[in-house]
């Protein structure tokens, strides 16, 4: 038989490190729950410690979920341990996942501890984070750069103290596939008690490797991998998770396991993360891009036509590239469009919710001849975005653009209930737009990313738009749809807008020094 390839989604966690990913307590709910039907082994909700915002988000996933394991982060300190626990203890199945850093630069630079020190740490912390649950992980922060025999060591006696997961991180994403294999392999060969564990890798993809390292280390004897949705993560990222699944499963020659992953849920996943993070997917992304299986040369074409195989080492409809299409109109009813997105793993907490999505959902048919479920998935998000940021809020912009004459907006903002108006020339309309809203809220920004992409097929399809401002060094990521570019654009700016001037909810997690 086959063994088991652990999945273990860092999405909710190491994710968000990505610069403007921070995710809302609602939105890291709906992530899980889609993960959850994905029959994702391990979700790794966030950093309580970080700040009281991601405490109360790993609570009320630990609250929800019921198949998978809900995992807190912690560094090897007794209050990082206790918070973590605190968090998860609504979870069926809750696991502590604790860390150190084990290499020479690490110890000496950032934690200015001795290996002995570093060791003793790991020991305690494991057992009293043992004293909470029986599923306790143990990570070796920068194992690429950490020497094996400390390594050796430090795994042995975490897994005598306890831990049943040791998990092998390549932090900066250093390594190369076959060293990484030997590592992993070397390290099970060496470590006594290495039977009594489950060896994980987290690889980070700053070479364009995390997949290929994590593939290696699985051959190697690792049989938990720790990956996200679209390879979200800080930096370059980390490994994907439908990359490292759909590898698995397709080269069932070559690997001596599998994962429990239903794969169909994987597109949904994917647009999911995507719509709520703003970090649209490349489409040439494997698996998951809208390239993905997509022909365009001639012999292509001819070979997929006369027998797909020939072009094709996947089907689309079993990763869920399916042409899933909502068939209501403005003359739908309320109780269809529920029970539509009641399928699509859309819930909401009050009929007061329902009520205004469904308007939404008719403006939008009133524009639109046909709703995909991908624009019921970014209404939910518009939805959510103007549920939480109130501070500024679009009420009318009126753009003009002809040939031989410089655009000109004119914008009317609600600022704390009271409107504002203003108008600007640009070099186009929507930098005209984006001008005259700062013009109103006088915002000192620096646009780093103004990203635009469709969420559906059609020149009726929605504009789905992602900005990315930096002020005083914090970075945020706007959201905004609609089937008008230029109001898209300016609902992602005021979407971003509205989360500087926010007090931050949080601590970055990157702060607390995670793997």
């Amino acid at each position: 038989m086959k063994d088991q390839l652990i999945i273990f989604d860092t999405t909710l966690r190491d994710g968000e490190q990505s610069p403007g990913a921070s995710m809302t307590r609602d939105e890291k709910v709906r992530i899980a729950k889609q993960l959850e039907r994905m029959r994702v082994d391990i979700i790794e909700a966030g950093f309580p410690v970080a700040s009281p915002g991601d405490f109360e988000a790993v609570k009320a996933v630990a609250e929800v979920i019921r198949e998978s394991t809900v995992c807190a982060l912690a560094r090897a300190v007794e209050k990082d341990i206790d918070r973590a626990a605190e968090a998860i203890k609504p979870a069926r199945r809750a696991r502590i996942h604790t860390f150190i850093a084990t290499s020479p630069i690490h110890m000496q630079h950032k934690l200015r501890m001795t290996p002995e020190q570093v060791l003793e740490r790991a020991v305690a912390m494991v057992k009293r984070a043992r004293q909470y649950t029986d599923d306790v992980e143990f990570s070796a922060e920068d194992a690429v750069r950490s020497e094996v025999d400390f390594l050796c060591r430090i795994f042995e006696a975490a897994i005598t103290a306890g831990a049943r997961t040791i998990n092998v991180p390549d932090t900066v994403g250093y390594s190369i596939p076959h060293a990484w294999g030997e590592r992993i392999r070397t390290l099970i060969e060496r470590v006594p008690n290495a039977d009594r564990a489950i060896w994980s890798t987290h690889c980070h993809n700053d070479l364009g490797l995390a997949v290929a390292n994590s593939l290696s280390a699985v051959l190697n004897g690792a049989r938990q991998v720790e990956c996200t949705v679209n390879g979200l993560g800080e930096r370059a990222g980390n490994a994907s998770l439908e990359e490292i699944v759909m590898t698995v499963r397709t080269r069932q020659d070559v690997f001596p396991c599998d994962t429990r992953i239903d794969a169909t849920q994987i597109v949904p996943a994917s647009r999911l993360v995507s719509g709520i993070t703003g970090f649209p997917v490349q489409p040439n992304k494997a698996i998951v891009g809208a390239n993905a299986f997509a022909h365009e040369s001639g012999i292509h074409q001819d070979g997929v036509i006369k027998k797909r195989e020939t072009y094709e080492i996947m089907r689309a409809e079993d990763v869920g590239w399916t042409a899933n299409r909502m068939v209501l109109g403005k003359h739908s009813g309320r109780n269809a469009f529920r029970q539509r997105l009641k399928e699509l793993g859309i819930e909401f907490r009050t009929e007061a919710e329902i009520n205004s999505a469904f308007e939404r959902f008719k403006e939008l048919a009133d524009k639109k001849h046909e709703i995909f479920d991908e624009d019921l998935q970014a209404l939910v998000t518009e939805e959510g975005i103007e549920q939480e940021n109130e501070h500024f809020r679009l009420v009318s912009l009126r753009v003009c653009s002809e040939t031989g004459t410089t655009p000109h907006a004119r914008v009317v903002l609600a600022v704390d209930g009271s409107e504002r108006l203003a108008g600007a020339d640009g070099s186009g309309p929507v930098d005209a737009a984006f001008k005259a809203i700062d013009s109103v809220v006088n915002g000192g920004v620096q646009l780093q990313l103004y990203s635009v992409s469709n969420i559906t097929s059609g020149t009726d399809s929605q504009g789905e738009v992602t900005v990315r401002l930096e002020k005083g060094g914090r970075i945020v990521n706007g959201h905004g749809a609609d089937t008008d570019i230029v109001i898209a654009s300016a609902k992602a700016y005021l979407n971003a807008l509205n989360k500087l001037v926010e007090p931050a909810a949080r601590t970055h997690p990157q702060a607390g020094q995670p793997i």
